[in-house]
C-alpha cells in the first residue's frame, strides 16, 4: 500500500480501537445492571405475590433493551468503517493491482481502431544475408554463379520459433476481466486479514520460510472460498493468489512461502 493508505488504515484501526475502548465502561456497566434486575427478579418470584415479580421484570427487561441497542449500535459503526475502507481499495488500488501482476486492465470500450500489427524484427541472420547479396552484386557473374550454387548446396537455415504471446487480460470477454479485478480484489483482501489476525506467525513464517505450512488453516479456507468464486479462470496463467502471498505475507519474497500447496499456472509455466 502507499503512504497516504497506510496512513488511512492506521487512522481507521485508531478510531474503531477508540470507540471500543470509550464504550466498554458503559457496556460493563449495563451488564452489571441487567445481572442484577434478573437477581432481583429470581428473588421476586419466590414471592407469595406474583406482583412483586413486576418491578423487577420491567427493570431486567429495560436493562436488556439498553444493553442490545448499545452493542448494535457499535457493531454497526465498525461494520461501517470496514465497509469504507473496502470501497477506497476497489476504487483506488483494483488498476494498480491488475497491472502488478503482469496483466493489463481493459480499457474503457471506445470506437477507435486497432492498432497495426507489430513487424518482426529481422534476425541477425538475415542482416547477414543482405549484407552478403549486396557484396554479391558487386562481384563479376561468374563470382555470382559460384557463390549461389555454393549456398544452394549448404544446410538449410532453419525458421526461426514464433514467439509465445503474452497474456492480456484486455483480450478476454467483458465478463471474464471483470472476474480477474474481482479475483485480484479478493486475494488481497483475504492476505490483508491474515495478516492483521495473525501477525506473530507471518512474521515466524517469515523467519523460517514456511508461511504455507505454519498458515495452513488460514490459508486453506481462503483458498477454497477463492476457488469456489473464480473456477472459471484459475487455469489461465494468472495466480492472484500467490501473488498477494507473496507482496503482503512474505513481504515481496517468494522463498518465505516455502512450498506453494495450490495449484498454480504461473509455476506450470
Amino acid at each position: 500500500m502507499s503512504d497516504a493508505q497506510k496512513a488511512r488504515e492506521r487512522a481507521l484501526e485508531a478510531a474503531v480501537s477508540r470507540a471500543v475502548r470509550d464504550n466498554l465502561l458503559p457496556l460493563q456497566k449495563t451488564l452489571e445492571d441487567l445481572q442484577q434486575a434478573f437477581a432481583d427478579l429470581v428473588s421476586a418470584c419466590s414471592s407469595v405475590k406474583p406482583t412483586n415479580t413486576l418491578p423487577s421484570m420491567l427493570r431486567a427487561q429495560a436493562t436488556s433493551a439498553s444493553l442490545a441497542a448499545s452493542l448494535s449500535v457499535l457493531s454497526d459503526f465498525i461494520a461501517k468503517a470496514m465497509k469504507e475502507r473496502d470501497r477506497q481499495l476497489d476504487e483506488e488500488e483494483v488498476g494498480d493491482d491488475v497491472h502488478a501482476v503482469g496483466v493489463v486492465e481493459a480499457p474503457a470500450p471506445r470506437h477507435e481502431k486497432l492498432p497495426p500489427p507489430e513487424i518482426p524484427v529481422p534476425m541477425a541472420h538475415d542482416a547477414a544475408v543482405e549484407k552478403e547479396e549486396a557484396a554479391l552484386e558487386e562481384e563479376s557473374p561468374v563470382e555470382i554463379e559460384a557463390t549461389v550454387e555454393e549456398e544452394s548446396a549448404s544446410e538449410p537455415v532453419e525458421a526461426p520459433e514464433p514467439e509465445p504471446v503474452a497474456f492480456r487480460v484486455a483480450d478476454l470477454p467483458a465478463d471474464e476481466q471483470e472476474m480477474h479485478k474481482r479475483a485480484n480484489r479478493v486475494a488481497k483482501v483475504s492476505m490483508q486479514d491474515i495478516k492483521m489476525l495473525k501477525p506473530e506467525d507471518v512474521r515466524k513464517g517469515q523467519e523460517h520460510k514456511d508461511i504455507c505450512v505454519r498458515l495452513r488453516g488460514e490459508l486453506d479456507k481462503a483458498r477454497k472460498e477463492y476457488d469456489r468464486r473464480f473456477q472459471k479462470i484459475l487455469d489461465q496463467p494468472v495466480d492472484y493468489f500467490r501473488h498477494w502471498m507473496v507482496e503482503i505475507l512474505g513481504n515481496g519474497d517468494p522463498e518465505t512461502l516455502g512450498e506453494y500447496p495450490y495449484p498454480s499456472p504461473v509455476l506450470r509455466h
